[in-house]
């Protein structure tokens, strides 16, 4: 089946998906970190303060989740989206009204724990559990959602923001969200789409179903878990700082919002381009290429100054975005199987926010120690080089556990 087939015949339930994740961006870093400088001088904090507050508030919201992502696998999809995204409307409304540094810390860990928790986690676990031969395609395509997201807000929130102020930016997140996102996302979710009986007898013979316990004690997950978490540790760790990374490189803000982008668009490819290929090969085999765009990007961006490094950079990391979040996607139901895939990712969705919230609270606290931010960027990219290696291993010990299973099947 073509794109352009899959797309009209599962519209409702893809768009769905796309919106969840295109909307998740009022509790992504690249959205809330384009205020930072703002509230760094209301609030009289250094980027270290700055980062250890964002990285205690994200640390709690990734604390949270594994309890409160469950809900997916309790509740309807549409009802639990309904409560997610009312709370993000009133925390986008507390945050364009914070005068405090705990109101800060609040604000920043519901956003976190609703925005880039629960709105993504809710679009991956229906495109998991919804699908299974096209899985990689549906996963691919509601992740699109990053890259729309990432490609208008940030030049859209500069422009206006330059008119009206940073807190009438967040104002207007609040309304589009009550008055778009809410009311179609809830009806698209409203008739959750149904596996053929194809699909689930497939789904039945290639794997079991492992309980969250179970992945628990697995350690190829938690050596998966240490490669994959990269790109959202040290990609947020940069975007976070992009204020400091701009002055330090004696950039425009306007520039450096306009390479968002070309983010966007690699993404957008990369993810296309991945869909297609996890369907056909599968995702397991692709784990030791998932880190190479990102060390690549971080060893371009720390050894060339120049303005092109920006979207060199960029580019780059929207190629490892959309590697990453289609990948991932996809990964989890491959391997463990989707009757309790919501406790699953809610796990995995943790462990990727406590990478999220680390890698700006590491970050700022080098920059505050003195440590030259190119040689950050080297290292970033070393680490990349290693945990390749061990993805490699991971992926191979997957292909000896899946012939074990085609036996016993």
């Amino acid at each position: 089946m073509s794109y352009f087939s899959f797309l009209s015949t599962n519209a409702c339930w893809l768009g769905a998906g796309f919106l969840l994740t295109a909307f998740s961006c009022f509790g992504q870093t690249f959205f809330i970190s384009m205020s930072m400088g703002d509230l760094r001088q209301e609030l009289g904090l250094s980027h270290g303060d700055m980062g250890l507050i964002y990285m205690a508030a994200t640390l709690g919201s990734a604390a949270v989740l594994p309890w409160v992502g469950r809900s997916v696998d309790a509740y309807p999809l549409h009802r639990v989206a309904l409560v997610v995204m009312l709370c993000l409307i009133a925390l986008c409304a507390s945050m364009a009204s914070v005068h405090s540094v705990p109101m800060l810390a609040l604000v920043i860990f519901g956003l976190r724990l609703s925005g880039q928790g629960m709105m993504s986690h809710i679009s991956f676990t229906a495109m998991g559990r919804w699908y299974s031969a096209q899985r990689g395609r549906a996963v691919s395509i509601a992740s699109l959602g990053f890259p729309a997201a990432e490609a208008s807000m940030p030049l859209a929130f500069v422009t206006f923001t330059g008119i009206y102020g940073w807190r009438a930016g967040w104002w207007a997140a609040a309304a589009m969200m009550l008055f778009f996102a809410l009311p179609v996302i809830v009806t698209l979710l409203s008739r959750p789409r149904i596996p053929t009986a194809a699909e689930a007898a497939s789904q039945e013979i290639r794997q079991r179903d492992w309980t969250r316990k179970e992945v628990l004690r697995d350690p190829v997950f938690w050596a998966i878990a240490a490669g994959i978490l990269a790109p959202p540790c040290f990609g947020t760790a940069v975007m976070f700082n992009q204020v400091y990374l701009v002055e330090l490189r004696g950039w425009s803000r306007e520039m450096f919002a306009s390479t968002f982008a070309v983010m966007a668009f690699m993404a957008v490819v990369a993810s296309l381009i991945l869909g297609p290929l996890i369907d056909r090969i599968s995702a397991r085999r692709l784990l030791p290429f998932t880190l190479l765009p990102l060390g690549l990007a971080s060893l371009v961006l720390g050894l060339v100054h120049a303005p092109v490094a920006a979207f060199l950079f960029m580019g780059l990391l929207g190629i490892s975005n959309g590697f990453t979040s289609t990948f991932a996607g996809a990964l989890w139901p491959e391997i463990y199987g989707t009757r309790h895939i919501g406790a699953i990712r809610a796990l995995a969705f943790a462990l990727m926010v406590f990478a999220s919230a680390a890698g700006p609270g590491l970050i700022g606290f080098l920059i505050d120690a003195g440590i030259p931010f190119d040689l950050q960027l080297i290292g970033i990219s070393a680490y990349c080089a290693v945990l390749s290696l061990v993805l490699t291993v991971a992926a191979r010990a997957l292909a000896r556990r899946g012939l074990k299973d085609l036996e016993a099947a």
